[in-house]
């Protein structure tokens, strides 16, 4: 489990494509593989994955066909950061929301608008998961917890404030780019609850 509040950001610093799968180096910053081991889970752009291997300041990590097929690591490129998470302690602050790193689909950025000191991103999700996301609900979009402030059709829309935006991958985020989504794990259990 993790919170939706990234660490910091990583590079990819390697893609070694196996088939439909790859294997993937990620350089990090300072210190923030002190307390890693392999098997230990990281959220890297809002995807849980195990790391199986540390060198030096970098982790490595299989990412499987079905991860590549159903996020945004189809589009991956050497040197792209990544917004990085370690897993959740029962000792830690819970300043997000309870994220999974399971990606439910991705979405497109469709408009970008400054507001004051903030910045409204605009974000079309795919139909199949536009009934679970709601007004003032909370989404993980590549792998950050948000508020979201209004829902029409298939579009929502968050706020950004510039410290997420410069501490993240956010900064890089143009129109027509596309996120990683995953629902309130709250709304998963609600209409499963409703189908009995």
């Amino acid at each position: 489990m993790f919170t939706g509040i990234i660490q910091g950001v990583g590079t990819i610093a390697n893609i070694e494509q196996h088939d439909s799968s790859y294997i993937l180096s990620i350089k990090t910053f300072a210190g923030f593989l002190n307390d890693i081991k392999p098997g230990d889970s990281i959220c890297v752009q809002g995807v849980c994955l195990t790391v199986t291997k540390l060198e030096q300041d970098t982790f490595i990590v299989d990412v499987s066909a079905e991860t590549i097929r159903c996020t945004t690591f189809t589009n991956l490129k050497l040197d792209q950061q990544l917004n990085l998470e370690q897993a959740l302690t029962l000792s830690d602050h819970l300043g997000g929301h309870l994220v999974t790193g399971h990606v439910d689909a991705t979405g497109e950025i469709v408009d970008i608008t400054k507001e004051s000191n903030s910045t409204r991103y605009t974000i079309r999700a795919p139909e199949s998961i536009s009934k679970y996301i709601a007004k003032k609900g909370s989404i993980c979009i590549d792998g950050v917890s948000l508020t979201v402030n209004d829902v029409e059709d298939n579009n929502f829309t968050v706020n950004i404030i510039p410290h997420t935006i410069e501490n993240t991958a956010i900064i890089h985020y143009r129109l027509g780019t596309f996120v990683n989504l995953e629902i309130d794990l709250v709304a998963r259990y609600v209409e499963r609850l409703h189908t009995y």
